[in-house]
């Protein structure tokens, strides 16, 4: 298994940045499809962005144009830059491996007001 720390969450003004980052430990995260999900109060978990162990990226649509996954295998950890940020990008925000997701790390809150 892999322990997943996602860290970089923030409170943050609508239309501001954040970078997430998750740390992920273990050998095999150089060869994991990976994915960011969040989760908003009352709501259930959704995923909003996807990398390829060869980087190729797939994201929401609600998303779409203002966040930006990446990741270097180098350094075991994935990112997510959040541009253009709305208040209803508020949620707790996990990354995760998408096919044989390990346990959930404890994700980093995000919260987007004025």
């Amino acid at each position: 298994q892999v322990q997943l720390v996602e860290s970089g969450g923030g409170l943050v003004q609508p239309g501001g940045s954040l970078r997430l980052s998750c740390a992920a430990s273990g050998s095999n995260f150089r060869f994991a499809v990976m994915g960011w999900y969040r989760q908003a109060p009352g709501k259930e978990r959704e995923r909003v962005a996807t990398i390829t162990s060869g980087g190729s990226t797939n994201y929401a649509d609600s998303v779409k144009g203002r966040f930006t996954i990446s990741r270097d295998n180098a350094k075991n950890t994935m990112y997510l830059q959040m541009n253009s940020l709305k208040p209803e990008d508020t949620a707790r925000y996990y990354c995760n491996r998408i096919y044989n997701p390990d346990p959930w790390g404890q994700g980093t809150q995000v919260t987007v007001s004025s």
